[in-house]
């Protein structure tokens, strides 16, 4: 069985922590959140790359892909 803590849990838990330790728990947390982002994102460039090397899109200019969009 998997052990939760809701979200106000953990903002009361940190609300206890010294300034300093808060400080630095939304340093680590903000980190994280980027690290996260950017894996996400090197995951959709592999992918995209894979795609344009199997043939499954091909190159566009500026003007037809935001014809494409705003269709």
């Amino acid at each position: 069985m998997k052990n939760t803590i809701s979200f106000n849990e953990v903002l009361e838990i940190a609300e206890k922590l010294p300034t300093e330790d808060q400080e630095t728990l939304v340093e680590v947390l903000n980190r994280r959140i980027i690290e996260k982002r950017r894996s996400r994102l090197a995951g959709e460039i592999r992918d995209a790359r894979k795609e344009f090397k199997e043939g499954k899109c091909t190159p566009t200019s500026a003007d037809d892909l935001i014809r494409e969009i705003v269709k």
